[in-house]
């Protein structure tokens, strides 16, 4: 196989097809690395796993070897956004650039495309007389008529999370397969034809690991074919792939087991009243069963909670009617189509649920969490590296894992035992922005410690109030719990004149693009804006993070993953708890500086940062800032760089 190192430094010359078609576009060094290590594990068939500071292009770097290589590739991103963006905006560019004629498909997860037979049949049954329902499947049905593809993401005039759309969208609990009554017209399917005959494929994360993890009819034919596979934000993956080589029942699919049960009831099997009386006890029970935990959300050990009297009453209880169903159901089987699927939907969460009261199975994590209205079991693996490297390793493929936070304290040795990958190649760069002349962090003294709640809370407003007022907003505040958040949410907005705009209060889209609009505003924001947000320019020039991101001591997975770690004689600290805690506060500090002419201040609001030996680690992780404890000299820093802005 020819290599493609020369084509791929030849396209990112001053004088190539990229700078000749793209405005503005000029190669840096960083990213000429990245681009030649890809370009040289795909000649290889290697596996390299890279870092990539924020700046380096690193979207670029591994596009113009995928689409030079001649081979069949996939692409993985961390969220369905950044897959849409890719697709979108990014690859379009490449292409024309490249003057690439390689065929290209998007291809998300089943739950992103309308599935016919559903819409169909809940049209005709509305589950529910709630206006805004039947609303939302009128306009769908409108829209089933008009689209080509079914994506769901085309229905822009209807909530994110409109009730109508578990409806019309299929899982593989419910989906009928070749049994459906339209499955030549099937928009999943068609989807999934367009990715076995495309050159280059995009999906995410989820669905990569969903579809490895249970052979789902269709993509586990596409992945044999694909010789290069890419992963963007691949730190998010080993929790990931724990998640999905796992098992897992909720209350959510037992309920519409039940729901889909009851239609086929009133159209199939509407001589067997019996059936009927007993799915509806079973919904009752499941919904009793729901009601055995706080209402507040909450996540929990379940190997401890099992245990108690009131829960093992509740378990047997349901259990056993879920068996009496599966008799009663199993009478009726080649009577229904439907019916006989939800028989086998039956049993494989006889299955799962049998599995996850095994409270005695070794090396997993059995834990729950709730919503507001719905609980879920999980039984997830503790390591996922001797599967996942089984898969890598096994053909003579190429895997390039890239992210700007895979690394701490500049080595890649907790990634790759984490994923299995020990004998991967690595890569290490580091941004390309000046952060000695762009940045400044600021550790405030005299800060009262992260366990004094109430102490703390005082010590972050009062930090925060003459910051944000000296920068005139275009704040990010960071927070790891939801408790602090809604206690700032609360009494920020009396303190400062700038408008504050709160996660939750509307989709996370709209707050960004209000952010940037209003150009003044303080966003406060949990896990889900420490990451993959992207804020250029003067709208972001000051991020304020409450403390070190460790992950609660009270979540069970963590807790299971310690206590494994402590067994085999390690420190559970060292190798678990604070490696992740290291990548999720790059990945924050990482909102500040996103482009060279950027300038901006970090306050991380932690004592801990120069207080304890741990520190360092994380100290040694994040960009090279300027640094100070003291308060004065960062307004200072707010002040000069608003004095050279004006001046330019």
């Amino acid at each position: 196989m020819a290599s493609i190192r020369k084509e791929v430094a030849a396209a990112f010359r001053s004088e190539g097809p990229l700078a000749r078609h793209i405005a503005g576009f000029r190669a840096r060094n960083a990213q000429l690395q990245l681009a030649d290590s890809i370009a040289q594990a795909i000649d290889n068939q290697s596996v390299l796993v890279a870092e990539a500071g924020t700046g380096t292009g690193k979207t670029f770097a591994y596009l113009v070897p995928a689409l030079l290589s001649g081979q069949k590739v996939l692409i993985s991103t961390g969220t369905k956004n950044l897959q849409e963006q890719l697709f979108h905006r990014d690859l379009p560019t490449m292409t024309a650039a490249l003057a690439s004629p390689l065929q290209l498909a998007l291809l998300k997860g089943r739950s992103n495309y309308l599935c016919l037979y559903r819409l169909e049949q809940h049209v005709a049954h509305v589950p529910v007389a709630e206006p805004q329902l039947m609303q939302d499947l009128s306009l769908i049905n409108k829209w089933a008529a008009e689209t080509q593809t079914g994506d769901i993401g085309e229905l822009t005039y209807i909530a994110e999370d409109s009730k109508a759309l578990p409806y019309v969208t299929s899982t593989t609990d419910n989906c009928l397969g070749k049994d459906c009554p339209v499955y030549e017209n099937c928009h999943l399917l068609k989807a999934r034809k367009k990715a076995q005959a495309a050159d280059l494929v995009v999906v995410n994360h989820h669905l990569f690991f969903a579809d490895l993890a249970i052979k789902d009819t269709g993509f586990g034919e596409l992945l044999p074919q694909m010789d290069v596979f890419v992963f963007d934000e691949a730190h998010q993956l080993p929790d990931l792939a724990c998640d999905y080589f796992g098992e897992h029942v909720s209350s959510r699919q037992l309920l519409e087991l039940c729901r889909d049960l009851d239609l086929a009831c009133k159209t199939d099997l509407r001589d067997h009243p019996q059936l009927r009386k007993i799915t509806d006890k079973v919904a009752q029970q499941v919904k009793d069963w729901r009601l055995q935990f706080p209402v507040e959300p909450e996540r929990g050990n379940w190997r401890e909670r099992s245990q108690q009297p009131q829960m093992q009453s509740m378990m047997q209880r349901l259990t056993e009617t879920m068996d009496l169903l599966y008799q009663v159901l199993k009478e009726s089987l080649g009577r229904s189509e439907a019916a006989d699927h939800c028989f086998e939907r039956l049993a494989q969460n006889r299955s799962r649920l049998q599995k996850l009261n095994d409270t005695s199975k070794p090396d997993v994590s059995l834990w729950y969490d709730t919503s507001r209205m719905h609980l879920t079991l999980h039984l997830t693996p503790l390591s996922i590296a001797e599967k996942f490297r089984e898969v890598v390793f096994a053909g003579q493929k190429s895997w390039i894992f890239t992210s700007a936070t895979l690394s701490v304290d500049g080595g890649f040795v907790h990634y790759q035992q984490q994923m299995g990958l020990e004998q991967a190649d690595s890569l290490l760069l580091d941004s390309p922005f000046d952060y000695q002349q762009q940045a400044l962090l600021c550790v405030p003294r005299y800060l009262p410690e992260p366990h004094q709640h109430q102490a703390m809370q005082q010590a972050l407003l009062q930090t925060a109030i003459p910051l944000i007022q000296a920068n005139q907003g275009r704040c990010f505040m960071l927070f790891t719990s939801h408790r602090m958040l809604k206690w700032m949410a609360d009494v920020l907005p009396e303190q400062i004149r700038q408008p504050v705009l709160v996660q939750g209060q509307t989709s996370k889209r709209v707050l960004l693009d209000k952010f940037v609009q209003l150009d003044d505003a303080v966003l406060l924001g949990t896990s889900s804006f420490w990451e993959g947000v992207d804020v250029r320019g003067d709208a972001l020039s000051l991020v304020i993070i409450d403390k070190l991101p460790f992950a609660s001591p009270d979540d069970p997975l963590l807790q299971a993953r310690m206590e494994a770690s402590s067994k085999q004689g390690g420190d559970p600290f060292a190798a678990v708890q604070l490696p992740q805690a290291v990548i999720s506060l790059k990945q924050g500090v990482g909102r500040l500086i996103r482009d060279v002419t950027d300038r901006g201040v970090l306050v991380i609001c932690d004592n801990r940062l120069v207080t304890r030996p741990y520190g360092d680690v994380f100290l040694k992780s994040l960009p090279p800032m300027q640094r100070t404890r003291d308060l004065t000299r960062t307004l200072q820093f707010i002040a000069d760089k608003d004095a050279a802005k004006r001046s330019d």
